[in-house]
């Protein structure tokens, strides 16, 4: 059968296929019947000599330069630090940490009986209180007198070592808001002490941040009389990142 296309419009149909689908077509209408290659020559031989026609229909493009993929993930890494850091506020100046307990009150009168003679009337208390305090790490609290005896008297001259002492003992007690080291939970009353008779403490932690209240208690001192002069102590709170 011959098809002629003439005076009419032909529509082609281009249809985007994978690659292995590409359209390749050649048909004769030469009438040879012989299939595959023979077939093709013969075609080909009795066009030229002007027996019958033919349709060819060749249509390609390139493939994928990669594996087609329906889903990508693409992950970005974020990265930043925080440095280590301990903060205390202590006032704006020296003088704030500067404690002065006065006047250590005696038994001054001469109406009292010699066993109670110069001893302390009652105790020396020292109450601190900051509302910023902490570390953003793991942390050490430390507290440290410069002297186990306390507050000392560094010129009291000659006395009876029997009846007198020269020097105060103190505790020191601090007390916030943290947790335990390596501990992620929610933060519960935490604290610290230095007795009378030590001079040194600490606590590992959590990062925290809190106030923090320092208790400093001086018992008085009443199986001797006191020394007259000044007496000094020194006690550093020390907040450490490990």
């Amino acid at each position: 059968m011959k098809t002629i296309l003439s005076g009419a419009v032909a529509a082609i149909a281009l249809i985007a296929v994978p690659a292995a689908a590409q359209t390749s077509e050649v048909h004769y209408s030469t009438g040879v019947t012989n299939p595959g290659v023979l077939g093709t020559i013969a075609s080909e031989v009795a066009l030229g000599l002007g027996i019958g026609s033919r349709y060819t229909a060749f249509a390609g493009a390139l493939g994928d330069t990669a594996t087609a993929a329906n889903r990508v993930d693409v992950v970005f890494t974020l990265k930043g630090s925080v440095n280590k850091d301990c903060s205390f506020y202590a006032g704006n100046n020296s003088n704030a940490r500067n404690i002065d307990f006065g006047v250590i009150g005696i038994q001054t009168g001469d109406n009292v009986n010699v066993q109670s003679a110069f001893e302390m009337v009652g105790p020396a208390v020292a109450d601190i209180d900051t509302l910023t305090a902490g570390c953003n790490t793991n942390n050490v609290v430390e507290i440290n007198k410069n002297d186990i005896r306390g507050l000392v008297n560094n010129n009291p001259g000659g006395y009876d070592t029997n009846q007198f002492q020269a020097n105060i003992p103190y505790s020191v007690e601090a007390k916030w808001t943290g947790v335990a080291l390596n501990a992620q939970t929610t933060g519960s009353p935490q604290s610290l002490s230095v007795n009378t008779s030590s001079n040194a403490a600490q606590k590992q932690q959590g990062a925290w941040r809190s106030n923090m209240a320092i208790d400093i208690v001086a018992p008085a001192v009443t199986n001797k009389g006191l020394v007259a002069g000044n007496y000094e102590g020194q006690t550093t709170i020390t907040l450490r990142a490990i």
